[in-house]
């Protein structure tokens, strides 16, 4: 038909009209799956995985494993397979998941606040030594990771663990990860409140819940009562952080939206000041949010901090309240304060508020095996109460120790590598699984990290100053690489002969608790993992020479040359 005036669009070219097809957020009616991870958590909830593991897949093996159980629901009880022995860095990202998959497991303990007795202590090292072939890594969201697990052990391995009060259940996957927690909840003469009974009760209503079991993504919490910040709130989901207001008392101020990976960003104040008693509805209002709200369409946009960039703090209180607390109206509080000494990880010895000592000590990046848990679990029997706790810095602690055993105490640690003295490199230095187990990594960071805490020592002796160094295999940060005074994220680097070798990306200058902030990067600074230790040799030593009284080695690093840091 020809165009008239009538009907002038008649000639005009045909323009595609498109729905925007929305986040695939729950609570705007976007409930079709929109990816594979959200059409297998609609098909069945990864809870549910587990009565496979214990009556088919246990007994009749690896090959048995349904793949969307075996790459998706198992890890709602802390199942991943491990990386297949001999695949180096280069294929990371080539391979199908089918050809970098072993056929055996990482396992994570969740322990949340990073509370153990030396009972719960034995039990994970006699388990490991049993079924893991001694593994046993401490992270720095306090829980241990063991590797080499049979899908035949399983059963029993949960038996063992639940027997003392220990779970893997939502350790992985999408869900409510390990709550972390002050270690020295309860028991530190300068907290400012104890939150262990709103972590308890946070526990109780979320843990095997079905309400919170399929979130967006992985959901983390932080929620400490110490005026050392030594949560690392800053970069996690939800915190709850302990403050005084100045009329109400001791309470937390609450955070949201923090995380790392390839997107980093810092949480933000919702400028609310919470008792301890309803923190724990707080919290629920939060998850729920993220599970309604929160965007489901595209994996790489589902973390809770995509949400409150978007929508900001002020819109998030106003939900939570308006919709989640049934319009109950959080109190305004103030933001912490900032912590008198860089060093948050309670290592050494420090008097507890009933007069007693805690002391702190330092594997090396949180690499220990079975044998020595067992060992650390007598030593906190003859010597403390039978309790223990780990940190958010891959270290541990035992509590209660009376003065006249603390020398002893600490002479037992030393005889295993375990010092409560450690140096500035050994104390400061951590890093992820790396290549040796994950299928994600693309270079080598335990044993890195160690042979270089061992270097630098060597070199630097008499270097006393708060550093810290992580190591990370791979872009996705678990070792928190961008708030690390020198963070390293795994790549590979071609080296003076032009062949390609493991190597790092340089961050320097993040840091959390005091002025937090990210690293920066030096254009084009990539150091092979050879010239690792010569590199941050130079580095320091340049720092030492240029820095100003007292400057801390973030704020140095912010102000100085790029040719002061290449």
């Amino acid at each position: 038909m020809a165009a008239t005036p009538q009907n002038p669009a008649a000639s005009a070219p045909r323009r595609k009209v498109s729905r925007h097809r929305g986040e695939g957020q729950w609570a705007a009616g976007h409930f079709t799956p929109l990816n594979g991870n959200e059409q297998f958590k609609k098909d069945d909830d990864g809870l549910n995985v587990r009565t496979r593991i214990e009556t088919i897949y246990s007994q009749r093996g690896f090959d048995s494993i349904d793949p969307n159980d075996l790459r998706g629901r198992m890890r709602w009880w802390g199942l991943y397979t491990q990386r297949k022995p001999g695949i180096d860095g280069g294929k990371t990202a080539v391979l199908e998941p089918e050809e970098l998959d072993d056929e055996y497991f990482m396992l994570r303990v969740r322990i949340d606040g990073g509370a153990l007795t030396t009972q719960q202590l034995r039990v994970i090292g006699e388990i490991s030594q049993e079924f893991a072939r001694g593994t046993a890594d401490i992270t720095d969201r306090q829980n241990v990771q063991y590797h080499w697990i049979r899908i035949e052990d399983v059963p029993e391995i949960w038996q063992r663990l639940e027997g003392v009060g220990l779970s893997t259940v939502t350790a992985c996957g999408d869900t409510p990860r390990v709550m972390i927690g002050s270690p020295v909840a309860g028991i530190a003469e300068d907290e400012i409140i104890d939150a262990t009974p709103a972590l308890e009760e946070m526990k109780r209503r979320v843990l095997n819940n079905k309400a919170y079991s399929n979130l967006p993504r992985k959901f983390k919490t932080a929620i400490s009562g110490s005026p050392l910040l030594d949560v690392v709130h800053e970069i996690n989901d939800v915190a709850f952080v302990g403050v005084r207001h100045p009329e109400h008392g001791p309470g937390f101020d609450v955070w949201v939206g923090g995380g790392l990976s390839t997107n980093p960003k810092l949480g933000v104040r919702l400028g609310a000041w919470v008792p301890v008693d309803e923190v724990p509805d707080v919290y629920e209002g939060v998850i729920s949010i993220f599970r309604d709200y929160g965007y489901r369409r595209l994996r790489n946009r589902a973390r809770l901090k995509f949400l409150v960039a978007d929508w900001g703090p002020e819109k998030f209180r106003q939900v939570l309240e308006d919709e989640y607390l049934g319009g109950r109206r959080l109190i305004d509080g103030p933001a912490p304060e900032q912590p008198v000494q860089q060093w948050r990880d309670h290592i050494g010895v420090h008097r507890q508020k009933d007069g007693r000592f805690y002391v702190g000590f330092a594997p090396r990046v949180g690499r220990v095996d079975g044998a020595t848990l067992t060992k650390i679990a007598d030593l906190a029997e003859a010597h403390g109460s039978g309790r223990v706790r780990t940190t958010v810095e891959q270290k541990m602690i035992v509590l209660d120790v009376e003065e006249g055993q603390v020398d002893s105490l600490v002479e037992g640690l030393e005889s295993l590598d375990l010092t409560a003295r450690p140096s500035s490199f050994r104390r400061g230095t951590m890093a992820c699984t790396g290549i040796e187990f994950c299928k994600l990594a693309i270079v080598e960071t335990k044993q890195r990290g160690a042979q270089l805490i061992d270097e630098l020592e060597r070199r630097l002796p008499d270097f006393d100053e708060p550093l810290t160094i992580n190591l990370n295999g791979c872009p996705n940060a678990c070792a928190r690489i961008q708030v690390a005074d020198i963070g390293l994220k795994g790549q590979l680097v071609l080296d003076d002969q032009g062949e390609q070798v493991e190597g790092y990306q340089v961050h320097l200058g993040g840091a959390l608790g005091l002025e937090a902030g990210f690293g920066r990067k030096v254009r084009g600074l990539k150091v092979t993992s050879a010239e690792l230790p010569d590199y941050i040799e130079r580095v320091l030593k340049r720092f030492q020479a240029e820095r100003e009284e007292g400057e801390r080695f973030a704020t140095w690093a912010a102000r100085a040359s790029e040719e002061a840091l290449s």
